[in-house]
């Protein structure tokens, strides 16, 4: 799936009142963090994910790795905060053409 300008433009403005729902710490990414992601996007479909100053691993390198494993698309990358989204069957963002 690929976003179009105007639709990562819809949801990085959608995106950024969110609370982060995962926080990557000093031990980097853990097996669980992709089950509970993917749970995340399935029950949200934007998911915004915080990383510690403590992180061994840099932002881009965690969109990297959690876009690939949960078939999410990046939508921005701010600092140390990720938004990425994957839409669910229920479809509760609609976003534009």
């Amino acid at each position: 799936m690929k976003l179009s300008n105007a639709q990562k433009r819809q949801l990085k403005a959608l995106g950024n009142p969110l609370k982060a729902v995962l926080t990557i710490g000093k031990d980097g990414i853990k097996g669980d963090m992709f089950l509970n992601l993917n749970q995340a996007l399935e029950a949200h479909e934007l998911v915004k994910i915080s990383i510690l100053k403590t992180s061994a691993i840099t932002a881009n390198e965690a969109a990297i790795i959690l876009s690939s494993e949960t078939g999410s698309e990046v939508v921005s990358i701010v600092g140390r905060s990720i938004v990425v989204y994957r839409p669910s069957e229920k479809k509760l963002i609609s976003l534009v053409k």
